[in-house]
């Protein structure tokens, strides 16, 4: 189940950090009295009424301006908007309804996203300030709440109101049976050529569905290695002379379509090489727990000489040595090369996110690991694993209870994700170990 995103959207300093924070229970933006302090989008995952959800701040919409910085902000925002599946639009209660905050307006009636107007900068809430009734004439068919983020009032009521616009948890029911599958990486790594040669040359049922970004489709899939939801985060096209924004733009895409993947396919261009952005986004599917595959694609346009496979799956497994679990595949997108081998390594890197152990089979992994390896010892003391369990999937979650938990070592864990590893597969997914105290006694 995908987590509903929300967008905090608004003219320049009116409080959207201070929103974000409040949020969040951390201060994660920066907050400052100067305009346009907050130039990226930040994300980070909040919980209401035991529903988790993204929220993103956005840089300020400051309409038409040619300032570069200002365009790139502007732009991040209608991103973050098409991305949304809900909008608090933040205005500033103070300083009343602006020309500026007309036009946000007009953007977010376009964009036909539910929305929430959160009036920021009221000193009381019991009673709405007459002054917020101004704020209607914006013509927004959306509720408007007084609150003021400083102060943390009203939170709880605006929270209620976005929670109202959350998508049914039972919404994507509809692709029970499917692999959702996202194609991540740079602008012009390949992902729309290879969307078309894996709906094109293997399909037998494709159908285009809307995305929620402009350029991102959801693509159904079924053919002989079965069904498939195929989401591409083709990168959005340049706005006017901001060039340094596009990898940001494919950023927003990839978060998204990350959240909503069975398996990730990290596609690389070979002709460019690994980018810091290409492990960026690897480390977010890693750590969302996304089961993946590693591409390297235009394979075909590189002059190949003894050893030069060899030598580039090398340097993947060295720039993604947190992620030596996935695969990786040579292809070409343009003429089919090795793409069925693709396919393949989808469905073998779902089955293993799937995949469970049975707490007997597992445990007799263990007490023949810790015979072949001692558990780590501090001060004489040894770690003493008393069993373990499996207790998720999608990655593979096992918890191991243990005498002492501040006498395990990473290394330690690492040898044991390994033994798993050699055991018992789980190719294309990251392993998730959990150390729980367990004291003795309670174990009769």
């Amino acid at each position: 189940m995908s987590k509903p995103t929300v967008a905090i959207v608004g003219r320049p300093n009116v409080g959207k950090s201070s929103l974000f924070n409040a949020l969040y229970g951390e201060r994660i933006s920066i907050v400052h009295d100067t305009p346009g302090v907050t130039r990226d989008r930040i994300y980070a995952t909040a919980v209401w009424r035991e529903r988790e959800f993204v929220m993103i701040d956005t840089g300020g919409i400051e309409p038409s301006n040619d300032d570069v910085i200002l365009q790139g902000m502007r732009a991040q925002a209608e991103v973050a908007i098409e991305t949304a599946d809900v909008i608090v639009f933040m205005v500033d209660l103070k300083a009343g309804m602006t020309a500026a905050d007309k036009e946000v307006a007009y953007m977010l009636k376009v964009s036909g996203k539910p929305i929430v107007i959160a009036v920021n900068k009221a000193d009381y809430i019991g009673e709405p300030p007459a002054e917020m009734y101004e704020f209607y004439n914006m013509g927004l068919d959306a509720e408007i709440l007084p609150i003021s983020a400083a102060h943390r009032l009203g939170i709880g009521d605006l929270l209620d109101k976005i929670f109202e616009y959350f998508p049914d948890e039972n919404s994507e029911d509809e692709d029970e049976g499917k692999i959702r599958v996202a194609l991540i990486g740079r602008p012009n790594a390949g992902k729309s050529s290879l969307t078309n040669r894996m709906s094109g040359s293997n399909r037998t049922i494709v159908s285009d569905i809307a995305g929620t970004t402009r350029d991102a489709i959801d693509v159904e899939i079924e053919n002989k290695f079965g069904k498939f939801v195929l989401v591409d985060t083709a990168g959005m096209r340049k706005k006017s002379r901001i060039e340094d924004v596009v990898e940001k733009y494919s950023m927003v895409r990839a978060l998204s379509a990350i959240d909503k993947a069975d398996v990730c396919v990290i596609l690389i261009d070979a002709t460019v090489g690994i980018t810091e952005q290409d492990t960026r986004v690897a480390g977010i599917a890693h750590d969302n727990g996304k089961a993946c595959v590693i591409v390297i694609n235009k394979w075909d346009l590189i002059d190949k000489e003894t050893g030069t496979l060899e030598v580039m799956t090398k340097m993947v497994k060295e720039r993604f040595s947190y992620m030596d679990y996935a695969p990786v595949i040579f292809i070409s997108a343009k003429t089919g090369q090795r793409v069925d081998k693709l396919w393949d390594a989808i469905v073998k890197a779902n089955a293993s996110s799937e995949k469970r152990l049975s707490t007997g089979v597992f445990n007799d992994m263990l007490t023949e690991a810790v015979a072949m390896v001692p558990t780590p010892q501090d001060k004489g003391k040894h770690l003493k694993i008393y069993y373990g369990t499996q207790v998720a999937i999608k990655p593979p979650t096992f918890a191991l209870f243990v005498n002492d938990t501040k006498l395990s070592h990473f290394s330690y864990e690492r040898y044991l994700e390994n033994q798993i590893r050699r055991n018992f597969g789980f190719e294309g997914t990251p392993i998730k170990l959990l150390l729980r105290n367990k004291k003795s006694e309670e174990l009769n």
